[in-house]
């Protein structure tokens, strides 16, 4: 069964998750103690933005366009211009492409406005800017938030990036809550995948902003080869392949401080009750990170590398390790329910040394 974790840290998880987080994520220090304030905070960013870009002309985009003109334009259609005997008229049906500002980029803009409006309904702020974009053309449907990484690669839209980033987070701060009073989660669409794969970018988001500073290389979905020494004809295309929730590598390659951290996160409890009523952990978990570790110890010149099973909870609190083989296996839990502050050092303990070290 999926936790009650307060909304306000799902919010902060989105954050940390986001793109706005890792371009601008010294500016956001403010929303990040307080979650709480995140909507507002982070509409007010969009507004800024959206403000700009309508002073400074908003990115405009083609779109093919058919109708009769009294100049040609583009492509000439004969059959429509014959049927409806256009030419007697002095006009010609053409085909051409027609600069809009309706586009993919500022109508994600428009929809996060009116949705910043719903969410911080006392500022008219963003109304007002939601309804000069309608002004300007921009119209259309609001684009899904699985096209926004491709917005991002656009290179005619580099000036639109921050507004992007921001829509898209205030989009997908807008949860619907189950319980009166709008303080707790699951929602409906919430449910156990979402929120591990919500954890897990989260965990990628905030070690980049935090650890990439101190010399770390933060590496996401990394895939690994399985050390084989001889493979039969058709196994390759049967053997499964293995790849890395997060990993992290220290830039110090050859000093004392080189470590080499592999991470996996999960959503469900870190232990399970065994047949004698003990609590144990999963072992399959323990194979898993194992088979990581073990499968690259061939290849590796350095100290050995580290494994990490990172569980997020709510209330329960663990961290144990276990050195096996040369190499130290971590299991620690990240509790949701706590404050922002409590959540963000839980995450760097993970991967502090233990004092017994």
């Amino acid at each position: 069964m999926t936790p009650k974790i307060p909304i306000k840290n799902v919010w902060l998880l989105q954050l940390y998750a986001s793109s706005l987080y890792r371009a601008v994520g010294q500016r956001l220090v403010a929303a990040e103690d307080n979650p709480e304030d995140l909507p507002a905070f982070v509409a007010g960013m969009l507004a800024d933005a959206v403000t700009q870009r309508l002073h400074t002309g908003l990115s405009v985009g083609f779109q093919r366009t058919s109708r009769p003109l009294t100049r040609v334009r583009g492509r000439i259609d004969v059959l429509p211009t014959a049927r409806h005997q256009l030419l007697s008229r002095g006009q010609v049906h053409c085909t051409f492409d027609e600069v809009v500002a309706d586009t993919p980029a500022n109508r994600l803009a428009r929809a996060a406005l009116w949705r910043a409006a719903t969410l911080v309904p006392h500022e008219p702020r963003f109304r007002s800017l939601a309804l000069q974009l309608e002004a300007a053309g921009v119209r259309g449907p609001c684009p899904p938030l699985s096209r926004v990484p491709g917005l991002h690669r656009e290179r005619l839209l580099v000036r639109d990036r921050q507004m992007i980033a921001t829509a898209d987070l205030l989009l997908s701060l807008a949860i619907p809550t189950t319980d009166e009073g709008g303080k707790l989660l699951p929602a409906p669409d919430m449910d156990e995948r979402y929120l591990r794969v919500l954890f897990e970018r989260a965990c990628v988001g905030f070690f980049r902003l935090r650890l990439e500073p101190q010399g770390w290389k933060v590496n996401h979905n990394s895939p690994l080869k399985w050390d084989t020494s001889f493979m039969s004809s058709g196994m390759g295309a049967i053997l499964p392949g293995m790849e890395l929730d997060i990993e992290l590598v220290h830039h110090d390659l050859t000093g004392p401080g080189r470590r080499r951290v592999v991470i996996d996160t999960k959503f469900t409890t870190i232990t399970k009750m065994n047949q004698y009523g003990n609590l144990k952990l999963r072992s399959g978990y323990i194979y898993q990170i194992y088979a990581y570790l073990m499968s690259q110890e061939a290849s590796e010149t350095d100290p050995k590398s580290e494994g990490l099973m990172l569980h997020p909870v709510v209330g329960e609190r663990v961290d144990e390790e276990v050195v096996i083989q040369g190499h130290r296996i971590r299991f620690a839990t990240v509790d949701l329910a706590a404050d922002s502050a409590t959540l963000a050092e839980q995450l760097l303990a993970t991967i502090t040394p233990h004092v017994a070290d």
